[in-house]
């Protein structure tokens, strides 16, 4: 085996993987593709500039195969283009610092088994956020972090479970009409509330972590590609300024999550700002942004960053809104089109088919 014939394969494997997230199912093995994005950009460039120590002139198979190699680089470097400090912001930077119209938000998932409550007791203390969002979180979480907060933190839904999908949300800010919502399924909670600023001002809040795409999970996007679509739509057809944040389960750049911002005009402040890699805490590498925080266009950045390990396979995500309608045209987004909304509209039904199925099976099995 030469040398020449080791990078084609490698080239071969990158292209392979460049169009996996094209195939259109929803298969775990197919969706896991999304994540290692960066990695995988990296990756094609490598094997396309090694690639020229063996390249032949004569050969139009080897202008072939580069131009393919630099064609999959190029489009895998525009997924992650918007990420990077070279592009423009999508939320822009807060213009006025008003106490009374601005929120403090910490979003992290604990991982349920992690017994190091009191670091992420620490990180609570370090940013003083006004609204928390923790995810995995079972009893003895909550019993651990409420002990400590509880002075802090008068306003609270919690749902812990055992199932690695409990959530607990505390807030300083009131509270108004709080719901715990089963979206996909009745052991996957997700919580919704309106947030009532100092200043009167009031916000959509929603909070969700929908199941991975993975073997041990399910072994399908659906549930979580539905999960989101239901949470957009929501967005979309709010009267009132909008937050969505959680441990989503998916990368910024994926097909779902683009989709996601399309149907529900929602801004990612990471754009033009970084990566903000929650995840996997425990791995340099293989790192890619999962917990995600959305806004809509009235409000404005103050600061985003990513907090210390707190024992767990993610680490928190901090951010410093400002809430600022007066500024919220030039950040408006346009109405999503009809084929966007019936793509979100046909996995929300590739779901529920899904679950019908599941259902006539167990009937069948009975």
């Amino acid at each position: 085996m030469n040398f020449k014939f080791i990078l084609q394969l490698l080239g071969i494997i990158a292209v392979l993987f460049t169009l996996f997230p094209f195939v259109a199912v929803d298969f775990w093995w197919i969706r896991i593709f999304d994540f290692p994005h960066t990695q995988l950009t990296i990756f094609t460039f490598v094997a396309f500039m090694v690639y020229f120590f063996r390249f032949d002139i004569k050969s139009w198979q080897d202008y072939v195969f580069t131009l393919v190699l630099a064609g999959c680089f190029i489009f895998q470097l525009s997924k992650i283009y918007p990420y990077t400090s070279f592009a423009e912001y999508e939320v822009k930077l807060n213009e006025q610092t008003d106490p009374h119209n601005s929120i403090r938000i910490l979003a992290s998932n604990v991982l349920q088994k992690n017994k190091d409550h009191k670091a992420l007791l620490k990180e609570i203390l370090l940013h003083q956020p006004n609204l928390i969002v923790l995810t995995e979180t079972n009893e003895r979480w909550r019993n651990d972090i409420y002990s400590g907060i509880k002075e802090l933190y008068p306003y609270k839904v919690e749902v812990p479970l055992d199932n690695t999908y409990g959530m607990l949300l505390y807030s300083n800010y009131p509270l108004e009409n709080p719901e715990v919502k089963y979206l996909v399924d009745d052991s996957i909670p997700s919580i919704h509330s309106i947030l009532v600023l100092p200043s009167g001002e009031k916000v959509q809040l929603h909070a969700i972590h929908p199941t991975p795409p993975t073997p041990q999970h399910n072994p399908s996007s659906a549930d979580r590609d539905s999960e989101m679509m239901k949470v957009a739509k929501f967005a979309h057809e709010a009267t009132l300024p909008v937050i969505v944040t959680g441990d989503f389960n998916d990368v910024a750049w994926s097909e779902t999550t683009t989709l996601f911002q399309e149907v529900s005009g929602l801004l990612d402040p990471r754009k033009g700002r970084g990566f903000f890699n929650t995840y996997n805490a425990n791995s340099w590498i293989m790192r890619w942004p999962l917990d995600h925080l959305f806004v809509s266009e009235e409000f404005r950045l103050h600061a985003m960053e990513i907090g210390n390990h707190i024992g767990s396979d993610h680490y928190p995500l901090y951010i410093n809104l400002s809430f600022e309608p007066q500024g919220a045209a030039i950040q408006k987004t346009e109405e999503p089109s009809q084929t966007e909304m019936e793509t979100a509209e046909q996995q929300i039904q590739n779901e529920e088919k899904e679950n019908e199925e599941e259902e006539e099976e167990e009937e069948e099995e009975d």
